[in-house]
């Protein structure tokens, strides 16, 4: 049987998690339609797969944003 031991997260590694998850939000917003700086400037603060149900819908991307924001 193993036995794992927890470890905590530096801030340094922290910060490196934020920025990759940050990256990959900006990708689904560009994904669906958002320009990269609107994309960017969203990323962290809509849920993308909010967004995404609005333009599967047929809902333009930046109008999806901004309703889900």
């Amino acid at each position: 049987m193993r036995t794992y031991t927890a470890v905590a997260a530096s801030p340094d590694d922290t910060d490196v998690e934020d920025s990759v998850v940050h990256a990959w939000r900006v990708s689904q917003l560009i994904r669906l339609g958002l320009a990269m700086p609107v994309a960017d400037a969203v990323a962290d603060e809509v849920d993308w797969h909010a967004v995404a149900r609005l333009v599967e819908r047929g809902c333009p991307a930046a109008l999806a944003a901004a309703i889900v924001q």
